[in-house]
């Protein structure tokens, strides 16, 4: 047997037995846009990359507010932590000054004790930020003083300012915590 090989008939690469099929809706003018889509996608990739890129920088900006007014707000919560304590002690600081004006004779051992007691208060009072407000012969503020009373003033210069101070004011870190009581000259 002889071994032949009989060549194929080539085929065409266009058959015309087969009919081109049309998609609906694509032209010639279509098959344009097709080619110039890639820049249009560029575009469109572009767009959503600076919009992503904003959303970004809006939260990144949104996180670091959050961050720093937290750490602000522990700040404060922790330097104003003790300011109820620190306020009921300050009926026993007017007590050592009433108790101190009852004294005579400030050489006298008992003296001499209540003394040591009332400045290691005092310091320990300070410690915590705690101050007395100087009230006497200041100008009379509402965000600082309490007006109990007026009285006619003994002199023009005293006219609008603190004349007596009845009960002490404080400050706990510049924020007022006890308003000072005063009398005002009118």
């Amino acid at each position: 047997m002889e071994n032949t090989v009989h060549p194929e008939p080539e085929l065409s690469k266009h058959d015309d037995s087969t009919p081109e099929v049309e998609i609906p809706g694509q032209t010639p003018e279509a098959e344009r846009t097709t080619t110039a889509s890639p820049v249009d996608a560029t575009k469109k990739l572009q767009d959503e990359l600076a919009e992503a890129k904003d959303k970004y920088v809006r939260l990144y900006a949104e996180f670091d507010n959050f961050r720093r007014r937290s750490a602000k707000e522990k700040l404060d919560m922790i330097q104003s932590a003790n300011e109820q304590l620190l306020k009921s002690l300050l009926s026993v600081a007017d007590d050592f000054e009433r108790a101190e004006k009852t004294f005579p004779d400030k050489t006298d051992k008992a003296a001499e004790g209540f003394f040591l007691i009332q400045n290691k208060f005092k310091k320990i009072l300070e410690q915590y930020s705690v101050k007395a407000m100087e009230a006497a012969g200041a100008d009379f503020n509402p965000d600082l003083h309490e007006a109990i009373t007026q009285i006619p003033a003994p002199e023009e210069k005293l006219k609008g300012k603190v004349v007596d101070v009845v009960e002490k004011g404080y400050l706990l870190n510049d924020k007022v915590i006890r308003f000072a009581k005063v009398v005002v000259g009118s």
